[in-house]
């Protein structure tokens, strides 16, 4: 059995994110601007006029009701809490007015860190990438010890260059998971070219396209047609999915898709998911 995931004794449980646990720093440190997605202008450090007194959300059950859809979306992977309850002490930034700016600098480095760490504790859960398992885990490791230095360092950090060397291998495991994925007929193959070629992708009509196998890293599938799609085996880093529609569509055995990703789209009952991801409320029964 290929492409499963299997217990690598490597996982780490801090991964996702524990509201209860956090400052509120994705609604005070994150800027906004009114839009689809956002129903006020925000700026960066400003906290925003939802957020109470105790770190909720005022409007947390409604919020694409009330506009802000961009935030029922959100994934900070864990860093809030661990911005949090590790690099502030438990320090919050209400009770500690001199840190508020700086943990605010601190929480998007730490968001980009934790998803760094998704998608290799992802990868190193995979039966492909066991060749290269000691790497991964090697790249895990230096990016969990980044997580916790102290703040002046974590502002320093040369993220990008970081990034780089994570992405050399999760592009290895995306070769090894897509090689195994059965070949496409001549159609299929057709779209896989264009898609590389970065072809705009926005709107488009893909309904019951064969894409297994495709490399999806960062396509644009803003308000796309994917509605019962083949999309088993496939790439899915950075795909913009918002407003894409996958009703019916199968993504059984894809790797890096995450749940803001789903939260993002459309679909349904019909829509297969890998199995550590959740069929979102607001998709059509």
């Amino acid at each position: 059995m290929s492409n499963q995931r299997t217990p690598s004794g490597n996982t780490i449980n801090h991964l996702s994110a524990d509201c209860e646990q956090c400052f509120g720093l994705c609604c005070a440190a994150l800027p906004y601007a009114k839009s689809a997605d956002f129903a006020v202008d925000k700026a960066g450090g400003t906290p925003c006029p939802n957020l109470q007194s105790d770190f909720r959300c005022g409007i947390h059950k409604d919020l694409r009701t009330k506009g802000f859809r961009g935030c029922a979306v959100y994934e900070c992977f864990g860093a809030g809490q661990k911005v949090s309850q590790i690099t502030y002490a438990g320090n919050d930034w209400r009770d500690h007015p001199v840190l508020a700016q700086e943990m605010f600098k601190v929480f998007p480095i730490m968001q980009q860190l934790h998803e760094m760490l998704s998608y290799l504790d992802e990868a190193l859960g995979l039966e492909e990438t066991l060749p290269i398992h000691k790497d991964l885990q090697n790249a895990l490791e230096q990016t969990e010890d980044l997580t916790r230095l102290n703040p002046r360092s974590i502002l320093e950090l040369n993220v990008p260059a970081h990034r780089a060397i994570v992405n050399v291998l999760l592009l290895q495991v995306s070769e090894r998971v897509r090689a195994k994925a059965a070949p496409g007929h001549n159609k299929s193959q057709k779209m896989q070219n264009k898609i590389r070629k970065g072809t705009d992708l926005v709107g488009a009509n893909l309904r019951g396209t064969a894409l297994r196998g495709a490399n999806l890293r960062g396509a644009l599938l803003i308000a796309s047609d994917l509605r019962d799609a083949d999309m088993r085996v496939t790439d899915l880093i950075g795909a913009d999915f918002r407003d894409a529609d996958l009703s019916g569509a199968d993504l059984t055995g894809s790797i890096f898709l995450t749940q803001a990703q789903v939260n993002s789209a459309k679909g349904d009952m019909n829509t297969k998911l890998p199995p550590s991801l959740r069929i979102p409320d607001h998709w059509s029964k």
